[in-house]
């Protein structure tokens, strides 16, 4: 290679997230190791439940969850889980991007049909929280908790999000394209670049080094589990679990409403459809949609 080629390389690697040291005399190297996302590592790791899904890692996409709507128009996605190294165009709630870093992050999207309608989905993004805190857990990181309706927090900063998008008969069946990012290791120059407080596994546990193929496998096993129950028995089963993990339980709180009024209230819970559920005085009021955030003395 060229030195001119060699720079170009490094540059597009630097801006794909990676930290890159250069000793001059000597060449380059990462900072920090990288285990690139393997397919059949993550198949090893799943050991017999790799039967249940079909894996696909891709180097660089714009959205999984894009590339899986576009597939499902002419095939089916049904237990098809993709997983890429990079996202250039992530997407979280509300049309908001979602920052992934190469080797830094888990961006990866599951398709899963379900025989019943949108309706009976209402909670499915709660659900899929429980199916990521337990995974994490499992592995040893501790103190996960979820905000209503898609978020993972770790000490009230934010570590993953969930996005969901349905498809199909209002009565069923439908398709939900099952969309999720995870904070493995974001370097400070992309903490700078999110409106956002945030945290990554690696602040959980400093001296750890994550294996993303382990990780993913074990997150692959749990929303397996929970999916197969969930098309059975919908949201109730796992209404208590959830409320247990909540950061805001019983918390005053305010919601930003589509509208853009706002609602105050103390959290009560969520119902079994998965609704966020306010004591605004002694009345209770239910929501399906809104952005939750704690409410300061005052306000």
């Amino acid at each position: 290679m060229t030195r001119a080629r060699v720079s170009q390389v490094l540059k597009a690697a630097e801006s794909a997230g990676f930290a890159l040291e250069r000793i001059r005399g000597r060449g380059y190297r990462l900072i920090d190791p990288v285990h690139f996302l393997d397919r059949a590592a993550i198949e090893r790791a799943l050991g017999a439940s790799a039967a249940k899904v079909s894996i696909e890692v891709a180097d660089s996409i714009d959205s999984t969850s894009s590339e899986l709507l576009r597939r499902s128009a002419r095939a089916s996605v049904h237990r098809r889980l993709l997983v890429a190294e990079v996202q250039t165009a992530g997407r979280g709630r509300r049309g908001r991007g979602w920052t992934s870093v190469a080797g830094g992050s888990l961006a990866f999207s599951l398709g899963w049909r379900f025989e019943q309608g949108a309706g009976f989905l209402a909670g499915l993004s709660l659900a899929v929280g429980i199916a990521l805190a337990r995974a994490l857990e499992a592995e040893g990181f501790r103190d996960i908790a979820l905000k209503w309706p898609n978020d993972l927090l770790y000490r009230h900063c934010k570590i993953g999000g969930i996005l969901i998008e349905l498809s199909g008969d209002a009565l069923g069946p439908s398709l939900a394209i099952i969309g999720v990012g995870l904070n493995v290791r974001i370097p400070p120059g992309a903490r700078r670049d999110i409106a956002q407080a945030v945290a990554d596994l690696t602040s959980i546990d400093p001296a750890r080094e994550i294996d993303r193929n382990r990780l993913l496998a074990r997150i692959a096993e749990e929303l397996i589990s929970l999916l197969e129950r969930y098309a059975r028995d919908g949201f109730a089963p796992f209404m208590a679990e959830w409320q247990r993990r909540h950061a805001l339980h019983r918390k005053a709180v305010r919601v930003l409403l589509p509208d853009g009024s706002t609602a105050r209230g103390h959290v009560a819970g969520v119902d079994a459809d998965g609704a966020l559920v306010l004591d605004d005085g002694g009345r209770r009021r239910r929501f399906v949609t809104g952005e939750v955030s704690l409410r300061r003395s005052g306000n």
